[in-house]
């Protein structure tokens, strides 16, 4: 199945190199402390503390949510007929390049345990799943321009693995393109986008060049997301 998204418009980029711009719930916030607040500092960065308050909720990256031997278990399972495809340059309606993607029903024993587990963090309980796992595969060259997946086939949540790689996704609010929101998904880590940040934002995977977290350089790799949905309802 194609990945069915549509591409918003283009976002403004010239607000994000602004070294004005701060890290979530920094040393002089006024917000939450702790260690929740901490470990958060480690995978959200955004213009503002206004818009991360906004997205708080919304937004979840859960670092090394699978080990070294699970991710060799999913990549053993999805690099076969992965290989079988040509990277294209292309997408039908020009929100991917340098990728390729398939989808799986069936997983063996290991993997559908760890599905299992996406499952459970990620969705409400009861919300009916999109069947096929969709997989899609980034060339070290490749990224994913700014989209919200289409309403008509994919519901309120959307959670991926990050294989082989780290990367940045950029979140974006449709109605104001110069607030922004990063998160660093990590190898091995877990994200998971719901409800407004769903709807109401745009997310990309950044190119190489572009690729910085909090003003560090984030080296992409290829990188292979494993990506569940539920359904719209």
């Amino acid at each position: 199945m194609t990945l069915l998204i549509r591409v918003s418009k283009q976002v403004q980029r010239k607000s994000f190199q602004n070294p004005l711009l701060y890290r979530l719930l920094s040393e002089s916030s006024t917000l939450r402390k702790g260690p929740e607040s901490k470990e958060e500092c480690k995978w959200l960065h955004g213009s503002s503390q206004e818009i991360l308050s906004v997205v708080r909720g919304h937004v979840e990256v859960r670092q090394n949510f699978i080990s070294e031997e699970e991710e060799n278990a999913l990549f053993k399972e999805v690099e076969t007929g992965l290989r079988k495809k040509r990277y294209e340059f292309d997408h039908w309606d020009d929100a991917i390049h340098g990728y390729r993607e398939t989808e799986r029903l069936q997983w063996g024993v290991m993997c559908e345990s760890i599905l299992r587990r996406v499952r459970a963090v990620a969705f409400p309980e009861g919300s009916p799943l999109l069947g096929p796992i969709h997989v899609l595969d980034l060339d070290k060259e490749g990224y994913i321009k700014p989209h919200i997946d289409s309403v008509k086939f994919c519901g309120s949540t959307i959670a991926g693995l990050s294989l082989l790689s780290d990367s940045v996704m950029r979140i974006v609010p449709e109605n104001k393109s110069t607030d922004w929101v990063d998160l660093l998904l990590s190898r091995r880590s877990l994200y998971i986008l719901r409800d407004d940040a769903r709807f109401k934002f745009t997310h990309e995977i950044l190119k190489d060049e572009e690729s910085f977290f909090s003003g560090q350089k984030v080296p992409r790799h290829r990188r292979i997301s494993v990506i569940c949905r539920n359904l719209p309802v």
